[in-house]
């Protein structure tokens, strides 16, 4: 997917199971969002929807086209050195936060 940092209209959206970024409409439950989501196919948990990221067996968040308002390609890893932190350069490990205790 190219060109990310863009919002897209949902007719657009891929749906092979790559994750996106997807704005969710304003609703009596709330105001509007931004949730990660993948287009999954029917099986036992229901049918073509796009579904939450944050899904889990028993506990599916599906979307209906409706929901969603728009969409945009997952930003690279790679778009560049301002984006990324450098690598850690220190002698002594002791020095990181979570010394994996």
């Amino acid at each position: 997917m190219e060109e990310p940092g863009r919002w897209r209209q949902m007719r657009s959206a891929p749906k092979d199971g790559s994750r996106i970024l997807v704005t969710i409409r304003p609703s009596e439950q709330g105001p509007g969002a931004v949730d990660l989501v993948y287009w999954a196919k029917a099986d036992q948990s229901g049918g073509d929807a796009w579904r939450s990221s944050d899904s889990a067996p028993g506990r599916v968040i599906e979307y209906a086209e409706p929901e969603l308002k728009c969409w945009m390609p997952m930003p690279s890893a790679n778009d560049g050195p301002l984006l990324l932190p450098s690598a850690w350069e220190g002698q002594d490990e002791e020095e990181l936060d979570g010394s994996g205790i």
